[in-house]
């Protein structure tokens, strides 16, 4: 992530825009979290695990059951939600998601047998989820050394993408370009 690769020490310095870049591509704030259940018990009542309560502390919930699975309600908690619910004790913080799923899904999803959860922003090689962000005026001012070379290294990941940024779609489509890059640079230098 960018904000990662600020961090790294680079000798020869990386040049003032790249550098400016990276110091102004915070990464957005997400928590998520799975719920496990015996069965996926919302589908006897014909409901598809998904849910969208925008006033709700789990504004986004879907089934993540897979075929002859247990049950698993996936919830998804963006932005300042986010970073609320991080700031709790684990326990509270779990009481509210769940809390969330009764509200959706009823009371069968008051206890679940298994609990996952991620506080993205808390991850040492992320620093946050889903991806970086571009405040207003930094794709203007500096968008031009998102994808641009600095000598040897070639930059990837999802935020450099020319499609499905933000994605791992568009890391993918990022890695095959930067590694085109790597390949092109290469033949250049041996007919060089």
């Amino acid at each position: 992530p960018p904000t990662l690769a600020g961090r790294i020490a680079y000798d020869p310095a990386l040049p003032a825009a790249r550098d400016q870049l990276t110091q102004r591509m915070p990464m957005g704030s997400v928590l998520k979290a799975f719920a496990v259940y015996e069965r996926p018990f919302w589908r006897d009542d014909r409901l598809t695990g998904q849910a969208l309560n925008l006033h709700d502390p789990v504004p986004v919930t879907f089934d993540a059951t897979r075929p002859g699975g247990p049950g698993v309600l996936g919830a998804l908690v963006p932005g300042r939600a986010a970073q609320r619910l991080a700031a709790l004790p684990a326990s509270e913080r779990r009481a509210m998601i769940v809390g969330s799923l009764v509200r959706a899904f009823g009371h069968a999803a008051r206890e679940p047998l298994e609990w996952h959860e991620k506080v993205w922003a808390d991850d040492p090689y992320t620093r946050g989820g889903y991806g970086a962000f571009f405040p207003p005026g930094v794709l203007t001012t500096l968008g031009s050394a998102l994808r641009h070379p600095v000598g040897a290294i070639h930059w990837a990941g999802s935020e450099t993408a020319t499609e499905w940024s933000g994605y791992v779609e568009g890391a993918i489509r990022s890695g095959e370009r930067a590694a085109a890059e790597v390949l092109a640079a290469d033949r250049s230098a041996a007919t060089a």
